[in-house]
């Protein structure tokens, strides 16, 4: 028990000489001031989670049509304005794409840059609803171990990337991703219109092969710039690296089952409906 009190403590300390040396721009920003918000809504959505598609077992599914328009439009609005923040003040104060130390002047353009990683952050807790709208129309299909486990660890490892280093090699990654959130949200507010509208959604398998491409571009960013010793914190980078190799395994499998294995199952079932079988074996035609 000694052991584990101790090892609270050390802990604790090991916290509080963090925040000492954590960016004091953002100290006062919602939700900045303690990680213990951003636990406390982390652990409410897996509460959600787990809890609520059992209660909605014997309950109609919820239309949540105009809600869903509304809730995707104002992510894309969201994520592209994240983006476009982050380009621009980027592209002004010459940001190098291969290493670029974090900044924590006051310089307007650097708070504006601060400021859009903090969104990001934010719309991290925001996209936590997409689970939410899944279970409410009893979709629970869709809220698989990728689904709750990308959710459940942006919105916590985000707030660490806020509140030590808002600038910097951080602005890349958001920047990247913001970009491909437009594209997610999008795709989803036009399948939320409704069945009529699914023809012009043939195009979800490349969103998922960008999403992979994004994974791979952003591990060979933290990658070089470890090699090249980049004025960044390094367990940052570490930390980029192994979440994003997790996050790249758990995409593969997926587009492995949905679109390779999927379309794989669907060619043998289409040929065994084709041709008709006896014990095993294709049946020959007689000649007449």
């Amino acid at each position: 028990m000694d052991l584990i009190t101790d090892k609270i403590t050390e802990l604790q300390e090991f916290y509080d000489g963090a925040l000492k040396i954590s960016d004091h721009r953002v100290e006062d920003w919602l939700l900045m001031g303690s990680y213990t918000p951003t636990l406390a809504l982390t652990a409410l959505y897996l509460v959600f989670v787990f809890v609520v598609p059992k209660l909605m077992a014997k309950r109609e599914a919820m239309d949540c049509k105009r809600a869903l328009m509304v809730y995707n439009f104002s992510l894309i609005i969201l994520n592209l304005h994240i983006c476009t923040e982050l380009l621009i003040n980027s592209y002004h104060l010459g940001y190098s794409y291969i290493c670029q130390p974090v900044s924590y002047s006051d310089n307007p353009r650097e708070m504006r840059i601060a400021k859009a990683l903090w969104w990001f952050y934010f719309s991290k807790v925001l996209e936590m609803l997409d689970t939410v709208f899944f279970i409410l129309r009893k979709k629970n299909n869709q809220v698989s171990f990728l689904h709750v486990y990308h959710h459940a660890t942006m919105f916590p490892i985000w707030w660490i990337g806020i509140k030590w280093v808002a600038g910097g090699q951080s602005f890349f990654g958001a920047m990247m991703n913001s970009f491909i959130h437009v594209l997610m949200y999008t795709y989803y507010g036009v399948s939320a219109l409704g069945p009529q509208f699914q023809k012009f959604l043939w195009w979800k398998r490349y969103l998922t092969r960008i999403q992979l491409i994004q994974f791979v571009i952003g591990i060979t960013h933290a990658v070089q710039s470890l090699v090249f010793g980049c004025d960044f914190p390094a367990w940052m980078h570490w930390a980029l690296i192994f979440y994003g190799f997790s996050i790249l395994f758990l995409f593969l499998n997926f587009y492995f089952h949905a679109y390779i294995k999927a379309q794989k199952d669907k060619k043998q079932k289409h040929v065994q409906n084709g041709k008709p079988q006896t014990n095993g074996h294709v049946e020959s035609k007689k000649k007449l």
